[in-house]
């Protein structure tokens, strides 16, 4: 009997320029204190646990609240280079979120910001409703994402 296979995955992409080099831009991801920098005034966002500098292997622990509901999330840093990194979600609201962050060289003061997240909804009927208004989301958040790293970052 044929075994059922897993819906691929949705995958969102996104990416802006930012005039500040390259190693700026990588090192501003990679401080945790950016993730809150960057998140839109409406998540209230409560970190846990993580490293100040994250690097490969390194874990955050966090709770978003989108309105009323508290979001656990738990996730890992990897395949750090020094142009980029992806965080995995160990576990949270999704079957699966993978983060990919790409840097890329547009001169010596302008840097490229590629994102691209995949994406499996969970099973579980509340987190699939949650995730699907997460992926609802992502223009907005990934815009504003964008204009604040501009914000901080472009002197």
């Amino acid at each position: 009997m044929p075994q059922p296979t897993a819906r691929p995955a949705h995958v969102y992409r996104h990416r802006f320029t930012v005039k500040a080099p390259l190693r700026e831009v990588m090192e501003f991801h990679s401080r945790r204190s950016s993730f809150k920098a960057i998140s839109p005034p409406g998540i209230i966002m409560r970190l846990h646990s993580a490293p100040e500098i994250l690097g490969e292997g390194d874990e955050m622990r966090f709770t978003m609240w989108l309105g009323p509901i508290p979001v656990p999330w738990h996730a890992r840093i990897q395949n750090v280079t020094p142009t980029g990194f992806l965080d995995h979600q160990v576990s949270g609201p999704f079957a699966q979120w993978d983060h990919t962050h790409t840097f890329e060289v547009v001169d010596a003061r302008t840097t490229m910001v590629h994102d691209q997240v995949e994406s499996r909804l969970s099973r579980n009927p509340l987190w699939w409703a949650v995730g699907a208004g997460m992926r609802l989301g992502l223009p907005v958040l990934f815009g504003f994402r964008a204009w604040k790293t501009k914000r901080i970052l472009e002197k």
